[in-house]
């Protein structure tokens, strides 16, 4: 389904709820999944959180299990231009009627509800979204579904699941407003994913925030696997610029495997992704080696230091980075593996430590253009280029109205570009490229 198209009635209407904003908490969901018959108890599922990195160990794990051979679903927020790529099914989008299927059944469940009185208030977008979620996958016949937080944990829309295994790959600073102003306080909300019997695989390295997880594992009685335990790890980098990571766990020896997705920080990503496939396979839900090997050379997950090549012989880099953990790990792979000092085309929502993301990526660029997606909560681009000017007044700044400018003038001034900083302008500049691509995007 093309951004573009006219979306069904029941789409429309889901997507209206964005503007009820967020409302963390299990009442509603819990109320809509139970008059819905408890579709997201229909298949095994696997359930993932954490501050970055849960995207692409849910790409990672939702391709292994398809390699496997499972009819496999996986969900996953936000979307970049389309609202079908949260909801796939066997590595494609759902069809727009499946899902607007789905979203009609959940709607006239919500509606009922609010009619017997047992919603005080209506559900919100992403409250909505996952319901239609577990209700499209069930209709699908997945057999087993993975899930990603949509943010934090312990009150998201997604902890109704009962997993068959869990993981939580980092801790780092995103959200505060609504999780709180420390590691161990977010820790905290990502750790309440933890549920009794169910393994959670944990990815947190740093002392205090991985103190905090094990000790909510422990009291729900939810067995704790250091996700790096006994691993050995080797990184080489190919000739095609892509990792070679040599792996070995206390289950196995996966030999040599080319990582799909780009980026050092994505060794730690595939390291907790196998770990929450051996602990699924423990579990029942069978993988195994060559699978699992399958799904770390083929995950896809459009956005995230996504390289597209454009038919005039340039180049767009494009990652969903939106907080300072993330800015980091980008300006880590510019020094690495890009032309020297790229221009960058950014912008950045109110909510976002934008100082600290300029922080990390000024100095592995050569000159910024500042611009605003197409939604109210983005900064001004004016705004960002007084903040850019006192963070690094010797960087070069270009202020564009909107992505398109902001496209051509980068690419103006160099071949080869970055696009960072907000997931909403990485999806419109997605789309503005498709036509200009040699290839597909997605």
């Amino acid at each position: 389904m093309a951004s573009s198209d006219p979306l069904p009635p029941p789409l429309a209407a889901l997507l209206a709820r964005e503007f009820f904003g967020i409302k963390l908490g299990l009442s509603t969901i819990d109320a809509v999944c139970d008059a819905l018959g408890r579709p997201e108890r229909a298949c095994p599922c696997a359930h993932v959180a954490g501050t970055n990195g849960k995207g692409s160990v849910t790409a990672m794990v939702s391709a292994a299990l398809g390699a496997a051979g499972h009819r496999t679903a996986r969900y996953t927020s936000p979307h970049l231009v389309a609202l079908n790529e949260r909801f796939v099914v066997n590595a494609a989008p759902l069809a727009t009627a499946d899902l607007a299927a789905a979203a009609d059944r959940v709607l006239a469940a919500e509606s009922a509800l609010r009619a017997a009185g047992r919603l005080a208030a209506p559900a919100t977008f992403f409250e909505l979204a996952t319901a239609v979620a577990f209700e499209a996958f069930r209709a699908a016949g997945a057999e087993v579904s993975v899930y990603e937080v949509g943010l934090g944990g312990r009150f998201d829309a997604t902890n109704v699941v009962i997993p068959h295994a869990a993981a939580i790959t980092n801790i780092a600073f995103d959200h505060m407003a609504h999780l709180g102003a420390s590691l161990e306080a977010i820790a905290f909300e990502k750790a309440g994913i933890a549920k009794p019997g169910t393994p959670l695989v944990c990815g947190e390295r740093a002392q205090a925030p991985r103190e905090v997880i094990a000790r909510v594992a422990a009291e729900r009685a939810s067995p704790l696997v250091d996700a790096f335990d006994g691993v050995d790890t080797a990184v080489a980098v190919g000739a095609d610029g892509r990792l070679r990571l040599r792996l070995r766990t206390p289950e196995a020896d996966y030999g040599t495997v080319r990582l799909a997705l780009r980026g050092r920080h994505q060794v730690d990503n595939a390291v907790v992704a196998v770990r929450l496939l051996e602990t699924l396979d423990a579990c029942g839900v069978r993988a195994g080696r060559d699978a699992i090997v399958a799904g770390l050379e083929t995950a896809r997950w459009p956005g995230r230091l996504q390289l597209v090549a454009l038919r005039d012989g340039g180049t767009v880099l494009l990652d969903a980075a939106h907080n300072p953990a993330g800015a980091a790990t980008l300006a880590a792979y510019l020094r690495e593996s890009r032309p020297p000092r790229p221009p960058l085309v950014f912008a950045a929502l109110r909510d976002k430590d934008v100082s600290g993301m300029l922080r990390w990526l000024a100095p592995a660029v050569g000159r910024l253009v500042v611009t605003q997606p197409a939604t109210a909560r983005a900064w001004p681009a004016t705004d960002l280029a007084a903040e850019a000017a006192r963070l690094v007044p010797d960087l070069a700044v270009d202020v564009a109205p909107n992505p398109a400018a902001a496209l051509d003038a980068a690419l103006a001034h160099a071949p080869d570009i970055v696009v960072a900083g907000s997931i909403f302008l990485v999806g419109e500049a997605l789309d503005l490229l498709a036509p200009r691509a040699t290839g597909p995007v997605w």
